[in-house]
């Protein structure tokens, strides 16, 4: 694996984030005077209204532009493909060997030496290869760097297709007893057996021969790198509102029911305090209410998920004493911060509307299991799209909340 720079040893992150910073207090100054307009007035001008938005869009583009330089500086670069001496010999068994032959496989199509894996549907008429241990780490270690979801929540790798998860939904009974007095009988734990199955990811990059035959070419990371995007787009559609039908089921999918009202296997919401939108007065109040939703054991952990156009509603809030209660990153490699709890930008939440889930805060490690099912199979076309060759790359991914307990969100409604 090739070690990458620290972020904040990197000019371009300090570049980003001086940009970010300056944006930040141009934005503060604008919207300052645009609350004390409304204060004075009880409407702003429409010219400062247009400045404070227009100063805001650089705030989003500027905070884009960081997130952007401290996701690529996590993610492994492409490089040179390291020397057949160099390599270690995998620990499942594989070693110079496997990895050569799937290397030659990708180049020109010989099997020879390869694991065949025909498709677990006897009518998807899919098969593929199953890729060495070093190319399957290289897709992980890209998706992780590249998922906003992987970062957040827990990644768990099985070898079965159906990863099954029994969890205590009302803990072991306890109780003080004196030394020699009997000790009664408590009530066992009241258990539920949860299911994450897994379903097949797949993408299709193309190269050229000429590519493939290049030798300065690793083509671990060349796979990696193309179905990264790919994959990472699809998992985080799912990931957030997934409906568990051939894909993992979203937290956004679950039931959702008044906090107060929230039992097991539901996910428990707050009120914003205005249909499609925040109260008018005090709207920060409800962002408070939502952080204390969960117990105070997921707390510590907890952060935010929202999209950008929601990270820019809330940028304008206020606390009692005036200050701002979105606060940008201050170090490279950290992240925004609301009310003191990290921001976890999704593009896929949704966005402000009635009756809309926008907000989610909570301890997604915690509150949200993805599964990954140990092997990823390609099958090389060089047919169907003349003089490209494809790469049919799949991968199993299931997911979905295993605590119930630890994610919270935002609905906007009145009630």
């Amino acid at each position: 694996m090739k070690e990458t720079k620290t972020v904040s040893g990197t000019p371009e992150a300090r570049a980003a984030m001086h940009e970010m910073m300056a944006a930040f207090e141009a934005f503060k100054g604008a919207n300052n005077a645009r609350l004390d307009e409304i204060e004075k007035k009880a409407s702003a001008d429409v010219l400062l209204e247009e400045k404070v938005a227009r100063i805001d869009q650089a705030v989003a583009s500027a905070q884009a532009r960081l997130d952007r330089v401290v996701s690529e500086t996590r993610r492994p670069e492409l490089g040179h493909a390291p020397s057949t001496a160099s390599r270690s010999p995998s620990p499942h068994g594989g070693g110079m060997e496997e990895k050569a032959a799937f290397d030659g496989y990708l180049k020109t199509g010989a099997s020879f030496g390869l694991e065949l894996k025909a498709g677990l549907s006897s009518g998807s008429g899919s098969a593929g290869y199953v890729v060495p241990p070093e190319t399957e780490r290289a897709i992980e270690r890209r998706l992780m760097a590249g998922s906003p979801m992987r970062e957040i929540a827990t990644v768990r790798t099985v070898g079965s297709g159906v990863f099954r998860k029994p969890v205590s939904t009302a803990g072991v009974v306890a109780g003080w007893v004196a030394e020699t007095a009997a000790r009664p009988e408590t009530d066992p734990a009241t258990l539920a057996l949860l299911e994450f199955p897994s379903a097949d990811l797949y993408a299709s990059p193309a190269a050229t021969q000429s590519l493939l035959d290049d030798a300065m070419i690793d083509l671990d990371e060349w796979l990696a790198a193309e179905v990264e995007d790919a994959f990472a787009a699809q998992e985080t559609q799912a990931f957030v509102n997934g409906d568990g039908t051939n894909k993992p089921k979203g937290f956004l999918s679950y039931t959702t029911v008044a906090d107060a009202s929230q039992t097991w296997g539901q996910i428990g919401y707050v009120a914003a305090g205005a249909a499609g939108g925040f109260a008018t007065t005090n709207p920060a109040d409800k962002l408070i209410d939502l952080i204390y939703a969960p117990k105070a054991q997921y707390r510590p952990n907890g952060r935010f998920v929202m999209n950008r156009k929601t990270v820019s509603a809330v940028r304008k809030f206020k606390d009692a004493d005036g200050n701002y209660i979105w606060s940008p990153a201050t170090r490279p490699g950290e992240t925004a911060s609301l009310l003191g709890y990290a921001v976890t930008e999704i593009e896929t939440m949704p966005d402000i509307g009635a009756n809309s889930l926008s907000i989610a805060f909570g301890d997604f490690q915690r509150g949200y299991l993805i599964v990954d099912r140990a092997g990823v199979r390609v099958l090389r076309d060089p047919y169907s799209a003349k003089p490209y060759v494809l790469f049919y790359t799949t991968k199993r991914v299931g997911g979905g909340v295993q605590n119930f307990d630890a994610i919270k969100v935002m609905k906007f409604s009145a009630t």
